[in-house]
């Protein structure tokens, strides 16, 4: 037994802390198209520890169990986890994504080298610059932005578009080719695009196991995202919200309870699963720790992917203690896929279209300003005006009487 015992130990051992250093891993979509990120292996208090890296994000893993030769990795927001094995420096595996419907399911493998992609040698065009993106399936006129980054043959950067922005993208430029890709628990990513002179041709845009867009580019310095598809307004004669939902220790909350008369309110749509919801949440839950004591409140209302009360309050919960969320967050029973999401919770205004938004009340429970989409960290100076424009808002409502 003591043997056995030994045994065990030294294969636990051997995966959970004799595999440090640099991973590349990818998922292996059906159709042929992987989708590679890389994995930084450390230790940490004697437990493995993965850091999943995105240009300049390094999202910190540390909820892996290992059990002989398996690895068991919960990743630290949304419903997303690896179940793998370890055998001869070779990780391969699953991952697996919760959703609305069923759970996706997506092949894994991973190799030690660092380079997500194989940059070859030859000279290759800068593509460094904003770019006015069309995409196959876009409404007519409804455009979107890429900014790119170039260093010699690595690239970094990310694309716009009305409902927010698709995070940190790495990757690099090959011969002729642009190749960039990101992973971060909710999106899955793998961009490609030929150039020519100052247009990308034949893109692909991939995303999770099987979705699968075309788009092309042009150089142009002025291009904007436009914002009229995406809006969201409160109805004629509609200019306060009536809601009460239950927050997650199941106690019922009502914009109309005393804690929020006399305060401005902003008032968060999101859902665990959402990628951006992330990103705005973690700027929200260090502007309310900072702001609260000025009189500034925030409330969370969540569109989950099921009406399963348990599931939805574990997602919650989750993404609350991942962003030490100190605001309120309700859950409102009404899925993300529900047609009538805005009927059912906020009737007073228009559709509800992309997650997430934001309704600014005043002091006086008045609907102020509506925000639809989000430009997150990995867009730079859009992220940084999102912030200004945000602060001023707000304190141009906390001095009125």
């Amino acid at each position: 037994m003591k043997l056995l015992t030994g045994l065990f130990l030294l294969v636990c051992s051997s995966v959970a802390f004799g595999q440090q250093g640099w991973w590349r891993a990818q998922l292996l979509r059906k159709d042929g198209n992987s989708i590679p990120f890389t994995i930084e292996w450390k230790t940490a208090q004697h437990k493995p520890v993965w850091y999943i890296h995105n240009a300049a994000e390094k999202i910190r893993v540390d909820n892996i169990t290992v059990a002989g030769d398996s690895l068991f990795v919960q990743m630290p927001v949304f419903e997303s986890q690896f179940k793998l094995k370890y055998s001869n420096n070779l990780i391969t595996g699953v991952w697996l994504k919760g959703g609305a419907v069923k759970t996706q399911e997506i092949a894994f493998t991973a190799t030690q080298q660092k380079e997500r992609f194989d940059a070859g040698k030859k000279i290759v065009p800068n593509i460094n610059g904003r770019w006015a993106v069309h995409f196959a399936g876009a409404q007519p006129g409804e455009l979107s932005v890429a900014e790119l980054k170039q260093q010699a043959r690595h690239i970094s950067g990310t694309f716009l578009n009305p409902t927010g922005d698709y995070r940190y993208l790495d990757g690099v430029v090959k011969n002729d080719s642009l190749y960039l890709s990101c992973f971060d628990g909710g999106h899955a990513f793998l961009i490609t695009a030929v150039i020519k002179n100052n247009q990308l041709t034949d893109g692909q845009f991939y995303s999770g196991a099987t979705y699968k867009e075309a788009w092309h580019a042009e150089k142009n310095a002025q291009a904007k995202v436009p914002q009229e598809t995406v809006a969201m307004y409160a109805k004629p004669g509609e200019d306060q919200l009536h809601f009460s939902f239950k927050d997650l220790n199941g106690h019922t909350v009502s914009i109309n309870d005393e804690r929020f008369n006399n305060k401005v309110v902003v008032i968060q749509l999101m859902g665990s699963w959402c990628p951006n919801c992330m990103d705005e949440t973690a700027f929200l839950s260090d502007y309310y720790a900072k702001n609260k004591q000025r009189g500034v409140e925030i409330i969370a209302l969540a569109y989950e992917y099921s009406t399963d009360w348990e599931r939805s309050i574990k997602s919650l919960t989750k993404f609350k203690d991942r962003f030490n969320v100190q605001y309120t967050i309700l859950n409102t029973g009404v899925t993300v896929g529900d047609s009538l999401r805005t009927e059912k919770t906020l009737p007073e205004l228009t559709p509800i279209k992309f997650f997430p938004s934001s309704i600014i009340l005043d002091k006086k429970g008045k609907i102020r300003k509506l925000d639809t989409g989000f430009n997150g960290p990995a867009t730079g100076e859009h992220y940084t005006a999102y912030k200004n424009e945000f602060e001023q808002t707000v304190n141009t409502l906390l001095q009125e009487q």
